[in-house]
């Protein structure tokens, strides 16, 4: 299956809601008024583009029927360059100091699988031919670091891990001397769950940035938040906390198939200029993908 095909089957839900919406409101004719674009917008907000998205999409519909009538693209045509162009404007920002062992810190709230991405990301390097490790900095939930050592044990990838409750930093630390010792290319630091609103929680992060940095200048090379695609909007305010707290790099956006609120990548995109890095589209190792911005604008409006 191609990768535009493995998004089409990952957004069916969200472009359900979109091509219904816009399809009955041109079923019977080309015309476009104010009763079609509150149909269009309605469809728009309810996929969770956000209101500037969401303004930039019909904004581009109108100036097209206004200027072109009936040769005019279609609104799904329009819509899917906008999204192309918005997403397409942000370039992922990672810290460019050489160093032969990239760490990158992967954060967010509890359950949205950040145990998980930390496993398949370090598989996506394995695939590349590079040597991947895993660092089990989530000491307070046991099932975290037993869930990291069971991905290790499957993807045959080294996991460095603390007694439970050990400071987290600490653990980061053991991990970096491992992996320098070990040649390793590249270290995926799994950070326990903690609510963007606890100040404690988060000053703890920068903590495991600061050891991490101590021991490789400018570490984490890359700090990605990983955002449940079915909290939708919600996930806008983890990404502005996070990112006003560490600094992100980047975003991994998963459970994409089970939702039909996946506007909000691009909202959030668009809005906070963060970009989407991988996105999760199935629960197999290989289904973590990097993002594609045409491919997911072209499923998203796929007729």
């Amino acid at each position: 299956m191609g990768l535009f095909d493995r998004f089409k089957a990952a957004l069916g839900k969200t472009n359900a809601v979109l091509t219904h919406e816009i399809k009955r409101v041109f079923s019977g004719s080309p015309k476009l008024d104010a009763t079609s674009m509150e149909t269009i917008e309605v469809a728009l907000l309810s996929a969770d583009f956000g209101v500037s998205m969401t303004s930039r999409i019909l904004k581009a519909v109108k100036t097209s029927y206004e200027s072109q009538g009936s040769q005019s693209s279609s609104v799904s045509e329009i819509a899917q360059r906008e999204v192309i162009s918005a997403l397409q404007q942000t370039t992922p920002v990672a810290n460019g100091i050489a160093s032969a062992l990239r760490i990158v810190s992967v954060v967010g709230v509890n359950g949205t699988g950040k145990t998980t991405t930390c496993a398949k990301l370090a598989y996506l390097q394995q695939t590349a031919g590079h040597k991947p490790m895993l660092a089990a900095c989530d000491t307070f939930r046991a099932a975290a670091v037993d869930q990291l050592k069971v991905w290790g044990t499957r993807l045959n990838i080294p996991v460095i891990a603390g007694a439970p409750g050990a400071d987290p930093a600490a653990v980061a630390h053991d991990a970096v001397v491992a992996a320098e010792s070990r040649g390793i290319d590249w270290l995926y630091i799994d950070t326990a769950g903690r609510m963007h609103t606890k100040a404690n929680l988060m000053q703890e992060l920068q903590k495991i940035h600061r050891v991490i940095a101590k021991k490789i200048p400018g570490a984490p090379h890359d700090v990605l938040l990983v955002l449940d695609a079915s909290t939708g909007m919600n996930a806008f305010a983890q990404a502005r906390e996070f990112h006003s707290t560490v600094q992100l790099t980047g975003l991994v956006v998963t459970k994409l198939d089970g939702t039909s609120k996946a506007g909000m990548i691009v909202a959030i995109q668009h809005e906070l200029g963060i970009p989407v890095r991988y996105v999760g589209l199935g629960e197999n190792p290989d289904d973590l993908q990097p993002f594609d911005a045409t491919a997911f604008a072209q499923a998203l409006f796929a007729a």
